[in-house]
């Protein structure tokens, strides 16, 4: 197995099985270590509206890093999910520090802003990540993200990333088609879509615990899937009254990324069970955009042993090389 290319070994090449692995089982344990050893610093990051986000920042042992990698975690994830902290203290070790942004209503940010998360807010977090900078000088800026954050890396660079002073973007199996990738949740392995939908509900339920004023929580206790929760969602609790138009919203299809002036990584695995892998030759061909695929690697998994290491982070380190 070389670095710019991943072959699954014969016994992880289940899809699911890579998927699973992405997050739980030895990879979180692992997470778990790593989490007891950092000494990251807490922080409010906020944008330009008053949106306030939460973040965590880890610096590398160097007196001072020339080079920050923010990463961005996919949906109903955090800042502490194991596949963005066992990527941290690969980076740190290569001497990256690391900025690790909870999305809205992610990790324990509920309280922070009253209105609800929702996948088009990409602006915000440019907004807040500028904020940062102001205060952070580094020669080197890079932006990475997983599953939904890749999408959100990707909208931030082709949308903010020359006023942002981004060197590189790298997104690992984000969604191209909403709709379709939310179609192949409800028909696929049917655990996704339960997994998904419990961590939404709960999601919510936090939100309506903390702003009861919203006042859904009616229709909210009858929402027994995604689809129902979708119906909910978006026309209450963002500017779309069709689910549709919400979807098509955050989609990367079409020239949706032709304004990228910087180079962009987007890594897919052939077998996602999630994501449509047939929806990347949807996305307009561009200059800037550097699309790599692998017949196996399940859901931001690539996972290459029983130790569950990810080669991904390896592929994302020698991306970042390339552009120190």
């Amino acid at each position: 197995m070389t670095a710019d290319r991943y072959e699954a070994p014969f016994y992880l090449r289940n899809a699911h099985l890579q998927t699973v692995l992405n997050g739980q089982g030895p990879r979180a344990w692992r997470a778990r270590q790593i989490l007891r050893r950092l000494r990251s610093q807490e922080l409010l990051l906020e944008a330009a509206d008053g949106t306030r986000l939460l973040a965590e920042f880890d610096q590398a042992q160097a007196a001072v890093s020339a080079a920050l990698v923010v990463l961005l975690h996919g949906w109903e994830g955090s800042s502490r999910s194991s596949y963005l902290v066992t990527t941290t203290e690969r980076l740190l070790a290569q001497g990256f520090d690391v900025l690790r942004i909870n999305l809205r209503d992610h990790g324990a940010s509920h309280h922070l802003n009253r209105e609800l998360f929702n996948s088009t807010r990409s602006p915000e977090v440019a907004s807040a990540l500028q904020g940062f900078f102001d205060e952070h000088a580094y020669a080197r800026r890079f932006i990475a993200g997983f599953s939904l954050g890749g999408s959100f890396a990707l909208r931030i660079a082709a949308d903010a990333g020359p006023q942002l002073g981004l060197d590189a973007c790298i997104a690992v199996c984000p969604p191209i088609d909403p709709a379709r990738a939310m179609t192949a949740l409800n028909r696929g392995f049917f655990a996704y879509e339960r997994y998904f939908f419990k961590q939404w509900h709960g999601s919510l339920r936090r939100k309506l615990e903390l702003f009861p004023d919203l006042d859904d929580a009616g229709k909210l206790a009858q929402a027994k899937s995604l689809d129902d929760l979708n119906r909910l969602f978006i026309p209450g609790h963002t500017n779309y009254d069709r689910i549709e138009d919400y979807f098509a919203a955050y989609s990367l299809v079409g020239s949706r990324l032709a304004a990228l002036a910087l180079p962009a990584h987007l890594i897919a695995a052939q077998d996602d069970p999630i994501i449509p892998f047939d929806d990347l030759e949807r996305i307009d061909p561009l200059q800037h955009l550097h699309i790599e695929s692998h017949r196996h690697g399940g859901h931001c998994g690539f996972i290459e042993n029983l130790a569950a290491a990810s080669w991904v982070e390896k592929r994302i380190l020698q991306i970042l090389d390339m552009y120190q």
